[in-house]
């Protein structure tokens, strides 16, 4: 089987000689062919990719997200170099910033302390207005009115406005159409623009802005940055190592082209396949470049070796086909079964990552047996002889190994074993955010927004009822809120948002303010009027569709955590 396979290399090794034009001609058209398929490739900046069909989390997502208002957001993070945000100079500003949120394209609604729908008694009257209406005439009994309430109200503290009162947000609702790149650029671009506005007129001002809309942009805006910066440099050292280990112009062009030609491959078969390029699918090239690179490599060092001993170029490229053709076929073949694995991955990313990288190497594997010699024979290649005796720096290596193998073998295992000891130190970590370098603007923002107002991670829970209307029962609403107490004692938990908390303050406001009716109302009927009464004050934009479904048989408790 051996002799009958080193026959057919040499057999199929002199037809590629033989024919060497035919080759690279239809090599070349087969490869532009295959990539114009690339014409066909997008980025797609929806985070639900990472999630099958069937996941049950991205379903109870999605039930979720059709019950209540989206929870694509966009959060502005004031803070000023020094002292409270509660003064009039930066509560006009949030004002401002308010304000001009609402322009943001797709923004249906916006929450900051400003625009706070505040409950107060006033004689018998219950009012619902803007916590902060005019910032020209405030006090400094004003001002610390607005601050304690401010801190004092669930719905705020942690979330909208610091402990310490340094730092408040304005958050902006987004309703983005589904999966539009272009449409989530455009609202993100706004909103950074918009900050880089606030900052320039309020230099004594920091600005961060972070949310589930500049994640989503963050994905592929860090992918074009790596692959726009990082890819060509890639190849600029790849071609001074080339250079430097094979001492050849030709290999070294040859070796770029097969590259090449292998990811255009890879990535047209991609476009025809309606792949939508995420950030691990975007990592194929990377691989598919190293992949070919090796074979290039196996087939152009034995070829130069037996050049170097005084073999003709034709019989060089022959002989290095008929003890390479094997080897490289065996290392394909394993990869390409290896990548293909992917598909059983849960997260369809990566199925994209395994197809393409296994597309890629396959095209590198038909490359380098057929292009690479073809192309080759034709350009001229200069090897500098070497004497008979005169042995080569991986020859010594390699009689250093046989000589010391025992040795060696002891040693190896060693550090095998000692190194494989420490992976029971490895840890799961899946906090998004860490998925960037502190170079990209959304992370540096987003560890700003830790550190100085609110987590950056987030539940969300919808609550059922047993009936229509069943949110106002006095049952329901008593186990909402054990719940929500029991979450907000966890020590991870920064903010816990539910309707229970709207519910006291009503039941408080209805009481003339008295604080020792801060509880939840006791009748069923008490609390769906509360609820009707809050509604028919509410402004456009901020309603209570964010947290109670439309026939009121459902709420959404909402958790912030580190």
């Amino acid at each position: 089987m051996s002799n009958f396979m080193d026959r057919l290399s040499v057999s199929y090794a002199k037809g590629i000689i033989r024919w060497r034009w035919l080759v690279l001609l239809v090599t070349i058209l087969a490869t532009l062919g295959v990539a114009s398929g690339g014409r066909f490739l997008s980025f797609t900046s929806d985070y639900r990719v990472f999630f099958g069909d069937d996941n049950p989390q991205l379903n109870a997502f999605e039930g979720l997200q059709d019950i209540y208002t989206k929870t694509d957001n966009i959060l502005f993070v004031l803070k000023p170099n020094n002292g409270k945000i509660f003064t009039p100079q930066w509560l006009q500003v949030v004002q401002d910033v308010t304000e001009e949120s609402w322009q943001i394209p797709y923004s249906i609604r916006v929450d900051s302390i400003t625009n706070f729908q505040h409950t107060e008694a006033v004689g018998d009257d219950l009012t619902v207005a803007d916590l902060v209406e005019e910032t020209g005439g405030l006090s400094q009994i004003g001002l610390d009115r607005i601050e304690q309430i401010a801190l004092n109200e669930p719905a705020l503290a942690n979330r909208i406005i610091s402990g310490d009162s340094t730092t408040t947000g304005v958050q902006v609702t987004l309703q983005l159409p589904p999966d539009d790149a272009v449409a989530l650029n455009e609202a993100v671009s706004f909103a950074e623009n918009l900050a880089a506005t606030i900052e320039a007129a309020n230099p004594e001002l920091e600005v961060a802005i972070t949310g589930l809309a500049p994640l989503s942009n963050a994905f592929p805006t860090a992918s074009m940055a790596d692959m726009s910066t990082l890819t060509p440099l890639m190849f600029l050292v790849i071609i001074i190592f080339l250079v430097v280990f094979l001492r050849s112009f030709t290999g070294t062009i040859a070796t770029l082209l097969v590259t090449i030609f292998s990811v255009m491959v890879a990535m047209g078969t991609a476009g025809y396949m309606g792949v939508k390029l995420t950030p691990p699918s975007a990592m194929a090239p990377t691989i598919i470049l190293t992949i070919a690179i090796a074979d290039c490599v196996h087939i152009l060092v034995t070829m130069f070796h037996e050049m170097r001993h005084g073999k003709e170029k034709r019989d060089a490229i022959i002989e290095s086909m008929r003890v390479n053709m094997q080897p490289v076929f065996l290392t394909s073949l394993t990869t390409v079964i290896g990548f293909l694995s992917l598909n059983f991955s849960e997260a369809p990313p990566f199925h994209d990552l395994g197809n393409i990288a296994a597309v890629g190497v396959i095209a590198a594997w038909v490359f380098s047996i057929a292009f690479l010699p073809a192309f080759i024979s034709i350009m001229p290649v200069k090897v500098k002889a070497v004497s008979g005796n005169k042995s080569s720096a991986m020859e010594r290596l390699g009689e250093f190994v046989i000589g010391h193998r025992t040795k060696l073998l002891l040693v190896m295992g060693v550090i095998v074993v000692g190194t494989s000891s420490f992976i029971s130190k490895i840890e799961l970590d899946d906090r998004f955010i860490e998925y960037f370098d502190t170079s990209v603007p959304f992370r540096v923002d987003s560890d700003f927004t830790r550190d100085n107002l609110t987590g950056v991670y987030q539940v969300e829970f919808s609550i059922n009822a047993e009936d229509s209307g069943g949110v106002s029962s006095p049952v329901y609403l008593a186990h909402l809120e054990d719940f929500a107490n029991w979450l907000r004692a966890k020590p991870e938990v920064i903010h816990v948002n539910s309707v229970t908390d709207i519910l006291k303050r009503l039941n408080k406001s209805m009481h003339g303010d008295d604080e020792t009716w801060y509880k939840l109302p006791e009748e069923r009927d008490l609390a769906a009027q509360y609820l009707l009464l809050y509604e028919m004050s509410l402004p456009y934009g901020l309603d209570l569709n964010s947290q109670i479904n439309i026939d009121k048989s459902a709420s959404r408790l909402s958790l912030i955590h580190i």
